[in-house]
């Protein structure tokens, strides 16, 4: 597999990356940067070539006028002349484009063998690769980084914005898939846009680079920041953003200066990217300066607030655990943040984060437990939640503890392997399923049934491709489309015929590459009243709601501090005469649901759908949310590793107890199970 990443903005070049460097110089380097090494490494890659634009600016260093440069063994960034060769910003850029597309087809005409796949980082590079599949059938990936319909909402940028969205329509619609980094913006900010398919868009999680424990960094970070500040010692509020008007650094200032235990006992540390002087960059990044500069003299904070001039990716790293050791938290206010890679970094230094809630860092930091999320747009709303954790030792503890557990899940070896298997999706023809009525469907939860074990993974995924023509593959999960879908992409499974998602709320079947949802499973559930169900069940000590992202229309998510609070929430239900289905699962969490949904029901109506009999079902879970489709279904599977919640369901007699774990377990009932079907069957039992 060869993998060519296009990506023609800002400086790129291999480490050290001096971020922050040109407006352009951002987030986004590091992502194709950690993605395109992840990819070198991955085992059936050849090469992986990042492809940018060549140009001579001595201020900004040498390097990028060299037209190849190898960073590893099967990974170097080639640079093209388009015979512009000046630095160009956004919107200069697109004058260029005609020229480097020319350029770039010139180079890929001398290649004796293609790339199978073409990745392009915004949409500018969409357009170019959208040229290059019409002349050379290459098929390409879109990742946006970051939408321009959000910065418009947010109201930032003006007729160039206009023109981004325009050609972000353009390059959604052209893609073969699109990658995006959190559920918002698969769920959300994708979607939005008129030209969006549901089948083609994917979330795969970047990662981080490992962290570094080297004293010397704390001893470099320390001497960075310490002329600035006059105690220290206090805990370091900590903020790393591009000097733009939507990173909201300013609002941070003064969030710090409005509260008054933030303020008595803190200090304010902010990388703003690399300068000179005041005067550097463009008019933006001079008024982003200036008003940060602006509320440190407002507020008085000379002494307090620390905002050096340049930094090297080692005092970044000094930084965060300087933050932790100070018992601090890192900050990011930014007004919209399409995903947000510095509170994985800050979750790798175990260090609590306080984070804007619009855009990718509910996912984070749902996702990780590790901080709190605020509005950017209320500078109260931010000082009281960096005073909450650093005022409150026991919770600070738990903030970190929650980040260094659970940042390691997001990985680049994760985003890689899910990012191999879409490219071999996407260069083998689409196959339409031909059978109306199969012999069998397995009905699977995904974590910890399917997922927990990759030499598991494997073997079920190897035998559902043999058996394809007679067995349909189907997932049940509590997880939504997008997130069903990524899971299944990190493990190298199949696309499913049919996936039940959201508790059995959604129901979508597979159409090619496509994805449309079941009407006919939905209208059974009008008539449901969720804003109903959450007054009824605003009071209850110990609940809590999930992220807003997580709110379906058919699901309302909670936090749960142990099962009682189920039987609570039932009688508060029955009290309101509100007719509903509460689940409890994994020992935290808590759906409640119409009373016509669950996965037992979605279970059902696939079957019917199917043409199938309930005895052709089989069906496998591991925990309380798997209940009543493990409970209706003759062919239940518990897998080894099911949670105590689901230990009186796994002893019913006809729920088959798998003695391996995750997806061997799934695979070893399905063969017991497909023994059981039929005996006028003939099925291959060889795992």
């Amino acid at each position: 597999m060869r993998i060519m990443t296009l990506a023609l903005g800002g400086c790129l070049k291999g480490p050290p990356v001096a971020y922050g460097l040109t407006e352009d110089t951002g987030g986004h380097i590091a992502y194709v940067l950690g993605a395109a090494r992840a990819l070198a490494d991955f085992d059936g890659v050849e090469s992986v070539e990042i492809v940018t634009r060549l140009f001579e600016d001595p201020s900004l260093g040498m390097a990028y006028s060299c037209p190849v440069e190898i960073i590893a063994p099967r990974l170097r960034i080639v640079r093209i002349d388009s015979g512009n060769r000046a630095y160009l910003a956004k919107e200069a850029l697109a004058l260029d484009r005609p020229a480097f597309t020319e350029a770039l087809c010139r180079y890929l005409a001398r290649l004796p063998i293609l790339p199978d796949v073409i990745h392009a980082h915004f949409a500018d590079a969409a357009d170019v690769a959208a040229v290059v599949r019409e002349r050379f059938g290459i098929p390409f990936v879109y990742t946006a980084h970051s939408l321009g319909r959000d910065k418009m909402a947010a109201g930032l940028g003006g007729e160039s914005l206009a023109v981004r969205v325009e050609e972000e329509e353009r390059a959604i619609g052209a893609a073969d898939a699109i990658v995006a980094s959190s559920r918002d913006e698969c769920e959300r900010q994708l979607p939005s846009y008129a030209s969006a398919r549901t089948g083609r868009i994917f979330r795969l999680r970047p990662g981080v680079d490992a962290v570094s424990s080297d004293t010397s960094d704390r001893k470099s970070a320390r001497d960075l920041v310490a002329p600035f500040l006059r105690e220290p010692e206090r805990p370091i509020v900590l903020a790393i953003a591009r000097p733009v008007h939507k990173k909201n650094l300013a609002t941070l200032v003064e969030a710090f200066a409005a509260n008054p235990a933030v303020r008595a006992t803190c200090n304010l540390v902010i990388l703003a990217g690399l300068r000179e002087s005041m005067t550097d960059g463009g008019e933006e990044q001079r008024e982003v300066l200036r008003d940060i500069v602006d509320a440190i003299d407002r507020h008085d904070l000379h002494g307090q607030v620390a905002w050096p001039r340049q930094h090297t990716r080692a005092q970044v790293s000094g930084l965060y655990v300087l933050a932790r050791e100070s018992a601090g938290v890192f900050v990011n206010p930014a007004l919209s943040e399409p995903y947000g890679l510095t509170l994985i970094e800050a979750a790798r230094h175990g260090l609590p984060v306080v984070a804007t809630d619009c855009g990718g860092p509910q996912d984070i930091v749902g996702e990780l437990e590790h901080g709190l999320l605020v509005d950017p747009r209320d500078p109260g709303d931010i000082g009281d939640a960096i005073a909450a954790i650093i005022g409150d030792p026991v919770r600070w503890r738990q903030f970190s503890e929650n980040a260094s557990r659970n940042a390691g899940s997001m990985s680049w070896d994760a985003y890689a392997a899910g990012f191999a298997t879409l490219v071999r999706r996407l260069n083998t023809p689409i196959v339409h399923r031909s059978f109306r009525t199969p012999h069998r469907l397995l009905l699977s939860d995904i974590d910890n049934t399917l997922t927990g074990c990759s030499d598991g993974a494997d073997r079920l995924a190897r035998y559902l491709a043999r058996h394809s023509a007679t067995t349909a593959f189907g997932v049940a999960s509590g997880r939504s489309l997008t997130e069903a879908r990524r899971l299944l992409l990190e493990w190298g499974f199949p696309d499913p015929d049919v996936i039940v998602s959201s508790v059995g709320t959604e129901v979508y079947w597979r159409d090619g590459r496509d994805y449309r949802s079941d009407a006919a499973f939905r209208r059974t559930l009008e008539g449901w009243d969720a804003s109903a169900v959450e007054i009824a069940l605003a009071d209850i000590p110990g609940l809590s709601p999930q992220a807003a992202i997580d709110r379906r229309p058919f699901k309302c998510s909670y936090f749960a501090q142990g099962p009682d609070i189920a039987e609570t929430v039932v009688a508060a239900l029955a009290a309101a005469s509100i007719e509903a289905k509460v689940v409890f699962s994994h020992g935290r969490l808590l759906d409640v649901l119409p009373i016509k949904a669950g996965k037992g029901a979605a279970m059902r109506h696939v079957a019917k759908v199917m043409g199938l009999s309930g005895d052709q079902v089989i069906a496998a879970g591991d925990s309380g949310n798997d209940i009543d489709m493990l409970s209706a279904c003759r062919g239940a599977v518990a897998v080894a590793n099911h949670d105590p919640d689901l230990a009186s369901t796994a002893g019913m007699n006809h729920v088959y107890r798998a003695s391996r774990a995750h997806a061997a377990g799934v695979l070893e009932g399905l063969l017991w199970h497909s023994r059981r079907i039929s005996t006028s069957r003939v099925f291959d039992a060889a795992a």
